[in-house]
């Protein structure tokens, strides 16, 4: 997975130092109730689709943009369902870093599910009864406060750790 240049410049000052840095997840849905997901290729766990914002980029447009990136799936933005900050991690290099999160739920508009990038070794649609045994923590936890959000948009985002 490349490192975006920003980071990169930001690296060659701090060190591996921890980096905040906001991030944006999709939860992507057809108009069969499934649900898109990739495998990742640094832990082999299945995940909603995610990424970091550029500088300046508007997080709906930057969620639109990584999700077209990873698996080839043009989708829109219907509402943000959660913003939360993850757990810190730490690289294989050292690198430590933590992200604010903000999870959209967004509609497939068009195109099929492909590997487009090296982010993932496998994409797909999947039934939200039929899930993959093996997915990520987070993206239980962010799938859960959408559907929850979808099912009483009156209640508004959650708000989490």
């Amino acid at each position: 997975m490349p490192v975006p240049p920003f980071i990169t410049a930001l690296r060659a000052r701090i060190g591996h130092d921890l980096l905040w840095l906001p991030g944006v997840t999709g939860v992507v849905l057809d108009d069969d109730d499934r649900l898109l997901l990739g495998r990742r290729a640094d832990n082999g766990l299945w995940a909603l689709i995610s990424g970091i914002l550029e500088p300046g980029e508007e997080p709906a447009q930057g969620l639109v943009r990584e999700i077209a990136e990873e698996t080839g799936v043009r989708a829109e933005v219907v509402a943000l369902t959660s913003v939360g900050s993850g757990d810190r991690v730490t690289y294989p290099n050292g690198d430590v870093s933590q992200y604010l999160d903000l999870t959209f739920l967004c509609r497939h508009v068009d195109g099929e599910a492909f590997v487009a990038d090296d982010e993932s070794t496998e994409v797909g649609w999947f039934g939200l009864d039929r899930l993959p045994e093996r997915m990520t923590a987070s993206s239980r936890h962010r799938l859960a406060a959408t559907l929850a959000y979808r099912d009483d948009p009156t209640a508004g985002p959650a708000f989490t750790r």
